[in-house]
């Protein structure tokens, strides 16, 4: 979600920004008229014509109506630039991004009232805008006036069933539509089919986002006797609706229409082992598909069992997001036989399947058959040792690599060395999280010296919390050479919640290392308790140094501890 900030435009504005006002002006007959008039009172044809009282009387009128109309429309315009301006926004031709701007319903009518002067809008952006339910009809009454529409957002407006049904009707009038996001918008569950009805066959739509909408089991069955009208779909989203599940069948039936489907996200949608085996049907069909986000669906553990061939047809798969679905060893062993195959694959989330742990060796070691892997997540997994030593082989082989997420695997501790190589030759690493990992001295020791060799450059991540066993040694060692990973933003050595500890000499070792990190400007330490001394080097940091970099240690001091 994208956030805006809430300024006044200062009055010291650049020549080169044309304003609202004087852009329409340009456009207006206004300055023609004039020049029109001076015309008319230098030509001899007419200088020596005298009118009657009556007839100037009635030209007096008929030119004062459009000189009227043409005053009214720069105090209009006028009004329109400084309803932007109060939200800190310009207006442009084709884009008007009013996204998390508090919107009331008297902001609401003015906005409207902008559309008669872009007539080329091709975007509108309205979401994160939670005082206008009730009101889209101010809008969509108007909606022919910006009939290039191409992009429109709605996402957490609250809209009412009344908005439903009113953007609905506007469908009709906005035929060049290719995104519409309804997402976070509950009373869209049970009256999809009055919102979606008036998409025709051949509707350029390419992108619908209805996340977390409540939708109902009637309504996944709607989307999918509509998919196949969608011909240019290219972005399907319906996560967080986990009453979908049992509409499966039909969705996975309109998918097979959907041959142009380039993203698909149904993460927690409630589905179960037989939906597995209706989507395999259905990926057979879906030969451009980058993503697919199958996540947080806890029943679908054990549907990949006997229903994963038809996925590793998706040659072109760039994503694929399994986390949290409860796999089973079944499930593994069969996935172990796909995802090798998928050759472009960029981005693999493997997390929070505990199951995995003692049957994935396989699985993890013939990850080194996809070169161009860029994320890989399989934190929370139980890694047991013998799967961590292959995916520590195997993770070689990877030179693409810029995230790797093995927290909350707790075999990695006095095993880091493992991953030596991989450190060393990983030249593309930017994230790296082992939080909760149950590290030694002896491996974040390892790690030191690392990147005291110059290795880890590109680093700007680092997850270190939760690991409690370290000793201030090892912080030591550690915070002497942090100042070499010169592209770091974020460091996170916090205790876990049930701890806490003295801060020890290596403090101020970090507080030195701090200076000479030009781009961090986040540090995670809580529950480290600073003694008085060390609470006053760091409020002088703090005054010296650049105010972007936040220490986050919870105001926690050791006095608090006696």
């Amino acid at each position: 979600m994208s956030q805006t900030s809430k300024k006044t435009p200062s009055d010291g504005e650049s020549k080169s920004e044309t304003s609202f006002v004087n852009r329409f002006l340009r456009g207006s007959n206004l300055g023609s008229s004039k020049a029109d008039s001076r015309k008319e009172n230098n030509d001899p044809t007419t200088a020596d014509f005298q009118p009657s009282d009556e007839t100037q009387k009635t030209a007096a009128l008929d030119t004062a109506k459009p000189l009227t109309s043409e005053m009214d429309l720069g105090s209009r315009m006028e009004k329109n630039e400084q309803f932007l301006q109060k939200l800190g926004k310009k207006a442009v031709d084709k884009c008007l991004d009013l996204n998390n701007c508090r919107l009331t319903t008297a902001d609401m009518r003015e906005m409207v009232a902008l559309l008669p002067f872009l007539p080329d809008l091709e975007e509108l952006d309205i979401s994160w805008n939670d005082f206008i339910g009730g009101t889209l009809h101010l809008i969509t009454q108007q909606m022919h006036l910006v009939s290039k529409l191409k992009i429109l957002r709605l996402g957490s407006c609250r809209l009412t069933t009344d908005d439903v049904r009113a953007l609905g009707d506007a469908i009709k009038v906005i035929p060049q539509l290719e995104e519409l996001n309804l997402s976070w918008n509950g009373k869209v569950g049970g009256n999809l089919p009055l919102l979606l009805q008036n998409f025709q066959e051949g509707s350029k739509i390419q992108t619908l986002e209805l996340v977390d909408c409540a939708l109902t089991s009637e309504d996944g069955a709607f989307v999918g006797r509509l998919l196949p009208v969608l011909q240019n779909l290219e972005v399907l989203d319906l996560s967080i609706n986990g009453n979908i599940g049992g509409s499966v069948n039909s969705i996975a039936q309109g998918l097979k229409s959907t041959s142009n489907l380039k993203v698909l996200k149904l993460h927690s949608c409630g589905l179960s082992q037989k939906s597995v085996k209706l989507l395999d049907a259905a990926f057979g069909h879906l030969g451009e598909l980058r993503k697919l986000d199958l996540s947080c669906n806890k029943e679908l553990g054990g549907g990949f069992e006997d229903s994963a061939a038809q996925l590793a047809t998706l040659e072109r798969l760039e994503a694929l997001d399994l986390h949290q679905c409860s796999l089973t060893e079944d499930d593994v062993v069969s996935l172990t036989q796909v995802i090798p195959l998928l050759s472009s694959l960029q981005e693999l989330d493997l997390s929070a399947n505990k199951k995995m742990g003692s049957s994935s060796e396989h699985l993890l070691s013939r990850l080194r058959f996809l070169p161009t892997l860029k994320s890989l997540l399989v934190n929370n997994c139980a890694l047991q040792s013998e799967t961590f030593s292959a995916l520590a082989e195997a993770s070689i082989h990877l030179p693409a690599l810029e995230i790797f997420d093995l927290s909350w695997n707790k075999c990695v501790g006095g095993n880091l060395s493992l991953l030596l190589e991989t450190l060393k030759l990983s030249t593309s690493l930017q994230v790296l999280r082992l939080s909760s990992c149950s590290l030694l001295t002896e491996d974040v020791a390892l790690l030191a010296s690392v990147i005291q060799t110059g290795h880890l450059a590109k680093l700007r991540k680092l997850d270190l919390s939760y690991n409690d066993s370290i000793c201030d040694a090892g912080w030591t060692i550690f915070c002497q050479n942090v100042w070499l990973l010169k592209e770091l933003t974020e460091l996170d050595i916090s205790l876990r919640p049930s701890t806490f500890r003295n801060c020890g000499q290596w403090f101020r070792h970090l507080l030195c290392a701090v200076t000479k990190l030009p781009e961090i400007t986040e540090i995670g330490m809580k529950r480290w308790l600073l003694p008085a001394s060390q609470e006053e080097e760091l409020e002088r940091f703090d005054q010296d140094s650049r105010s972007s970099i936040h220490f986050d240690h919870g105001g926690f001091q050791q006095a608090d501890f006696p």
